[in-house]
């Protein structure tokens, strides 16, 4: 059964993502940023929809009043595409630091310039700290939360935490707030899987991480706070769904 609804939302995640991006194409370029924030997050609504009817994965998210209604930081755990879209509902106006080549996806990639997310070439490497910098100081004007995953990609449940130095970088240069999430998604929606496993994703806001910490003072807060909350959030799935993380062994990859 797991495997039916597995592929039956799986095409319909897919066929749904594929369809609003043509449907709205002819309209979204030219339409206000607000009518254009609207198809987005209906879009994110109608995947957890999908998730949740089709595949019988809930998603609960806790800690929605640590997100302040100005411009901040907001620091996630990655373990899946769950985590890309699950928060956006949540958030106002968002801007997220991606990779570069997400954005020479055909559609996909032009919605995303169009919502001015915030492009990372890890090939340059000090310039591209530069640029991300630079564009996130332009939507941090504007208002908006910034969205970075420190690890840089998706980390399978349970491995070791790699934090890069990007996330300091923002906090050093934007003088604010940094706000972690923790989850378990990767549980249930496995990187590189077919699979998707019903029960209850868990993400969690945590309280915010002030402004003016040294770079190893913020990034050891940081990493303590996301890897001790996941962690648990993976036990309480363990306890309440069954499921495990990976063997240390296979652990990341």
């Amino acid at each position: 059964m797991t495997m039916l609804r597995s592929l039956a939302f799986n095409a319909l995640f897919y066929l749904n993502l594929i369809g609003q991006l043509l449907l709205f194409s002819p309209v979204f370029f030219v339409i206000s940023e607000a009518k254009a924030w609207g198809i987005v997050k209906n879009w994110a609504r109608s995947s957890l929809w999908l998730l949740k009817h089709v595949a019988g994965i809930r998603a609960s998210i806790t800690g929605k009043q640590n997100v302040p209604h100005a411009a901040a930081i907001i620091a996630a755990k990655h373990q899946s595409f769950w985590d890309v879209f699950a928060l956006l509902p949540d958030l106002d106006r968002p801007t997220f630091i991606l990779k570069k080549e997400l954005l020479a996806i055909p559609f996909f990639g032009w919605y995303l310039r169009r919502m001015a997310m915030i492009p990372v070439d890890r090939a340059r490497r000090g310039g591209a700290v530069a640029s991300m910098i630079e564009g996130a100081q332009k939507a941090v004007a504007e208002g908006r939360q910034i969205v970075i995953f420190p690890e840089g990609t998706r980390t399978a449940p349970g491995a070791e935490a790699d934090y890069r130095q990007g996330v300091f970088r923002l906090y050093e240069a934007l003088d604010l707030p940094v706000i972690p999430v923790a989850l378990n998604s990767g549980l249930y929606w496995p990187r590189r899987r077919f699979i998707r496993r019903p029960g209850t994703i868990r993400a969690d806001i945590l309280e915010p991480i002030e402004p003016g910490l040294s770079r190893v003072d913020f990034l050891d807060r940081l990493r303590h706070a996301i890897e001790t909350r996941s962690n648990d959030l993976l036990a309480e799935a363990q306890d309440r769904d069954g499921y495990l993380p990976p063997e240390p062994s296979r652990v990341g990859t």
